[in-house]
């Protein structure tokens, strides 16, 4: 290499090596001071655009832990007061049962009546004032509530509370069995009842184990068929009596020849002198042990048939035994009564369809437990069962809060271990690694100061030519 006066281009290549030792040495101690790998975009783009991303879908996962906490405190304060007011219900109907009892005076049921008043005002006092952060949850207002327990868009789940308050407990909905009698002259399927838009499944044989004929039609194997899809509809399903009224009782001889069966019993070897004579009601109670219907009858004169389990009535007739009896051979059915604490909605076939036959149905607000009166026995027995109904929807209500519960916890837990687990890899995108950092600092220091020393160096490297002009 030529020596050189104007031009070091030793000194040069050391101060550009010392200037990118210093930078090395810069850039060390900012991420070791920050504890970042990526402190500006130049760092690492893509890596920066990254862990953004991640960032982002971290912090919105930590506020989605958040909200679903408060969640489950929303829940919590709903299921306190129900709490209480199922202890409310509960001793309404331990007064209602002693009202009932025949050794109480017209006083006494009055003073009972008094404490159940009490009750029924604490009940709608609860309704109306339980709230969560100012929102009132058990007036039926609190409905289709939307919690956001995610990080991204729509990621929600969807919240309602039902009417708590005394004008709602209690109050039922009742179908009518004869609508339910609409299908069995079909063959066609009988999947064709949805309640609140969730299709109820084909009634199975095996749900009924009481009835004779037609057990895939009839109320007790129906009502099984709701109540297994109570958990989605909220509506639970009650057996009722099943109820035959017949004709007119011509009287006349039951025989081998003539004679009707009941649930598969036959009926003979009885004479009927005319249509009051209680030798029939007695023949038909001699075995209801065996056919699980009662008979009586009414004031025209009828007879009345009763299966209080709600299993089908199977009347078979030979001979003249149906005009004899007044009962026509038919299969009967039952009814149910729908029990929910909201608003629900019952769709079933069109008329000239097959299908389950449900079309409408009745909402009896009378049967609310603010009308509940215990100064008469019979008022007394109406609010034993209005309780029970009131205790079923509470009972829906308290159950799907229950799950509600169980989803906000599992749904906690799922986004904390995903936040865990994206702030792991942002960390191994963004975060410095202090021991290759370390080791960076230390190469760039040595580097730096033996920089310095060779740019001492190379300085007086000019100062050469000097000693070939002294000569």
């Amino acid at each position: 290499m030529a020596l050189t006066v104007n031009s070091n281009i030793t000194s040069l290549n050391a101060q550009r090596n010392l200037q990118q030792s210093t930078m090395a040495l810069g850039k060390a101690l900012e991420r070791l001071s920050s504890g970042l790998r990526i402190n500006r975009a130049g760092d690492d783009a893509a890596g920066l655009a990254i862990s953004e991303n991640l960032r982002a879908q971290v912090r919105g996962l930590r506020q989605a832990v958040r909200n679903a906490g408060d969640g489950l405190s929303l829940v919590g304060t709903a299921e306190g007061a129900l709490n209480e007011t199922t202890n409310i219900i509960q001793r309404i109907r331990e007064l209602a049962i002693q009202a009932a009892n025949g050794t109480n005076s017209d006083a006494n049921r009055d003073s009972i009546q008094n404490e159940v008043n009490q009750l029924i005002d604490e009940l709608d006092r609860i309704g109306n004032t339980t709230q969560f952060n100012g929102r009132n949850l058990l007036d039926g207002s609190f409905s289709d509530v939307v919690l956001h327990v995610g990080a991204n868009q729509n990621q929600t789940l969807s919240v309602s509370i039902g009417d708590v308050r005394a004008s709602s407990l209690g109050a039922v909905a009742t179908v009518d069995g004869n609508q339910i009698a609409t299908a069995v002259n079909s063959a066609a399927d009988l999947a064709d009842l949805s309640i609140n838009g969730v299709a109820i499944d084909d009634p199975v044989v095996a749900d009924d184990v009481l009835s004779t004929a037609q057990r895939d039609a009839s109320a007790i194997s129906l009502a099984a068929a709701i109540n297994r899809a109570s958990g989605q509809t909220k509506v639970y399903a009650e057996v009722l009596d099943t109820v035959v009224t017949g004709g007119a009782i011509a009287g006349g001889t039951l025989n081998s020849t003539n004679y009707v069966e009941i649930n598969g019993v036959r009926l003979q070897g009885a004479t009927l002198a005319n249509d009051t004579d209680s030798a029939l009601r007695q023949k038909i109670n001699a075995v209801s042990n065996q056919t699980g219907v009662v008979a009586s009858l009414n004031g025209s004169n009828q007879l009345v048939l009763t299966a209080e389990d709600g299993r089908n009535i199977e009347i078979v007739a030979a001979g003249t035994g149906a005009t004899i009896t007044g009962l026509a051979a038919e299969v009967y059915h039952g009814n149910i009564r729908l029990v929910s604490n909201e608003t629900f909605s019952v769709a079933g076939a069109d008329a000239a369809d097959a299908g389950f036959g449900i079309t409408s149905y009745t909402v009896d607000v009378n049967t609310a437990i603010n009308r509940v009166n215990v100064t008469t026995a019979e008022g007394a027995q109406t609010a034993i069962r209005t309780t029970d109904h009131a205790l079923t929807q509470l009972n829906l209500l308290r159950s799907d809060l229950g799950a509600i519960t169980n989803r906000l916890e599992a749904t906690i837990s799922n986004l904390q271990a995903t936040a865990e687990n994206l702030s792991a890899s942002e960390s191994r995108i963004r975060d410095a690694d202090f021991a290759q950092e370390t080791a960076a600092l230390t190469r760039a220091q040595i580097l730096q100061q033996a920089g310095v020393s060779i740019l001492a160096q190379a300085n007086l490297v000019p100062q050469a030519a000097l000693s070939l002009l002294q000569r």
